[in-house]
């Protein structure tokens, strides 16, 4: 999916969309990936991506949605509308009026401090783990879809279909609301989440906000950086440069 949208209106606008009922797949075990974790997740650590806009091209942003789509098994819904397809990242572009130029970026699940998609959910199933990933459990979600209206970034997607063939590790149900999970099945066992392995290392950087030895932390002390909507003081796991 891709838009154009003014910088300044980005920046401090964005928001989503409706109310159904949920029908998971059979068959198929449903995680919140923290209870498989070994290592305690606990609040000393910060998961976050630095995205740097001047590095990041078009194809580089295509990049990262495929690598997404492949590791969770979205993008190949065949009975939603265009509207209705899920759109775990989103390739945006986004012009300054007073420069013209234009930004590529690549819009995800900013993984709030203060998620408001976690505030309105009637049962919980919207949460935040203590290292600040952002997740949907599945087995709770009821598919009322309030948090993808709360959401200022649009950033949540509802599943329209019957799904078949999933991952494993990323099961997915018709009447549920997902979103990017910040590959929490790969960072719980030391690694990256697919979009950034997809990129240039210095385009966009992922790891612990809080651990001043990490290359995230030391880089957001020397570039300019901002949240989108940054005004709602959620602040957000997901930083960009550049814009």
């Amino acid at each position: 999916m891709s838009k154009t949208l003014n910088r300044r209106d980005f920046i401090k606008t964005t928001s989503a969309t409706t109310i159904g009922v949920a029908t998971v797949a059979s068959g198929i075990t449903l995680t919140t990936f923290a209870d498989t974790n070994k290592t305690p997740v606990t609040n000393e650590k910060r998961w976050g991506m630095l995205i740097d806009t001047n590095k990041l091209s078009e194809v580089d942003i295509d990049g990262m949605v495929s690598a997404c789509q492949k590791e969770q098994g979205w993008g190949s819904e065949v009975h939603s509308t265009g509207s209705q397809k899920p759109g775990w990242i989103k390739k945006l572009k986004v012009k300054d009026k007073a420069t013209g130029r234009i930004s590529n970026l690549a819009l995800m699940c900013q993984h709030c401090e203060e998620p408001p998609c976690v505030d309105v959910c009637p049962t919980n199933a919207s949460m935040k783990r203590e290292d600040g990933i952002v997740l949907v459990d599945k087995h709770l979600c009821i598919g009322c879809r309030y948090c993808m209206m709360a959401c200022p970034y649009d950033a949540r997607s509802f599943v329209h279909e019957t799904l078949s063939n999933q991952k494993e590790h990323m099961p997915r149900g018709k009447g549920t609301v997902e979103s990017c999970t910040m590959c929490v099945h790969k960072v719980d066992k030391g690694g990256i989440p697919a979009c950034v392995a997809s990129a240039n290392s210095d385009a966009v950087i992922f790891g612990d906000l809080y651990d001043a030895s990490s290359k995230i932390n030391q880089t957001l002390k020397t570039v300019q950086s901002a949240q989108i909507r940054a005004d709602l003081n959620l602040n957000t796991g997901v930083r960009y440069s550049g814009l």
